[in-house]
């Protein structure tokens, strides 16, 4: 019997019916989008030691499926002081919906936390087939969270202004002009 050549194999689990592929393909791609991130905002410290944390966590998510529960209430906490930290930085600028623009490192991390939306949209699939722990949710979700202020902090530090958007589909909060004195 001829041994298998892994070239002709990207993820063993291809073929399978089940949601929890698609949830982990997802998660690899929201992984790989944060590396890419990471990768453009250099000048940005902390931003750059926060997503080199984050990129080993987007993985433990990934593998906390299939796998072994590797999300803490402490990776949550971490998680939820380093949101906290970003919005103390941008309250004033994410008082509205903003479009997705800016540098190319808020653009990278608005990807992010489009791509860390799917995979939310992914983990409920795999909740119609199988009990998920609560703390995998919310992890996601808070992840999807933090990644927005990342992006809205960048444009900030690099002096560039969010855009309001004004849907004509739903009521939206108009941002408040600042003062000049």
């Amino acid at each position: 019997m001829a041994t298998k050549d892994f070239r002709f194999l990207c993820y063993p689990y291809m073929r399978e019916s089940v949601s929890t592929v698609d949830f982990e393909i997802r998660t690899d791609s929201l992984t790989t989008q944060i590396g890419l991130a990471a990768s453009l905002t250099k000048d940005v410290p902390d931003v750059y030691r926060d997503l080199m944390e984050l990129l080993p966590m987007a993985y433990h998510l990934n593998g906390s499926v299939r796998g072994k529960l590797a999300i803490t209430d402490n990776d949550l906490d971490r998680l939820s002081g380093i949101y906290d930290r970003y919005v103390a930085e941008v309250k004033d600028r994410i008082e509205t919906f903003v479009l997705p623009q800016g540098s190319t490192a808020a653009c990278a991390l608005h990807t992010c936390r489009s791509e860390a939306k799917k995979s939310v949209r992914a983990l409920h699939k795999v909740s119609l087939e199988r009990e998920i722990p609560a703390i995998l949710f919310d992890y996601a979700h808070l992840l999807a969270n933090v990644l927005f202020v990342m992006a809205v902090y960048v444009n900030k530090h690099e002096g560039i202004e969010e855009i309001p958007f004004i849907s004509k589909s739903y009521p939206t909060k108009p941002l408040k002009k600042k003062v000049e004195e």
